[in-house]
């Protein structure tokens, strides 16, 4: 008896978003392993915790694709992207590798929605509350190096941003959860 309760072109959406989600977990393996090569431990342990974060996602995507019946198909990723020229550039790269990924996890909504296929959409959900977290921790950590320099960000600059960092929470509020008592 077959139990898919997946369509071909759900379980294959599903199949490369688990690759891009363990493809992220590199990234952010690779970027880790770099800032810590260039002093930046604080930035390398909150960059190792996201790379955990990302294999975490990708699990979840495998045990969904298992309990709804269909085939996991684990596939080679592509090597990470070059290492960052800076801080600052290491963070652009990760707001912009985000920002794809949420665009890809769009694509499967969207595609679960035009089949109808409800709990694939609603599981889907999880994944889209977690981007905007994403977006929103990447786009801070941006604005808090624009201001304290950017590009040109000094050293003491730095070692104080990279202390931060080692205790950044690994999530950021999202918007549905503000209030006029907690903003």
């Amino acid at each position: 008896m077959n139990t898919n309760r997946l369509s071909a072109t759900i379980a294959k959406a599903l199949n490369d978003q688990m690759t891009k989600e363990a493809h992220a977990s590199q990234i952010y393996l690779s970027y880790a392993a770099w800032a810590d090569s260039q002093g930046y431990g604080g930035t390398a342990n909150f960059l190792f915790r996201h790379a955990q974060e990302e294999r975490n996602h990708m699990m979840k995507i495998l045990e969904y694709i298992l309990k709804r019946g269909a085939e996991v198909k684990v596939t080679a990723i592509p090597a990470p992207f070059k290492n960052p020229t800076s801080l600052n550039n290491c963070f652009e790269k990760v707001y912009e590798h985000e920002v794809d990924n949420t665009n890809s996890i769009y694509k499967v909504v969207k595609l679960s929605l035009s089949e109808g296929d409800w709990a694939t959409w609603n599981f889907m959900q999880w994944f889209v509350k977690e981007q905007i977290e994403e977006e929103t921790l990447a786009m801070n950590l941006l604005d808090k190096i624009k201001i304290a320099g950017g590009e040109k960000i000094e050293n003491n600059t730095l070692y104080s941003l990279d202390r931060d960092l080692e205790k950044t929470p690994d999530d950021a509020t999202s918007a549905e959860d503000v209030t006029a008592d907690k903003p």
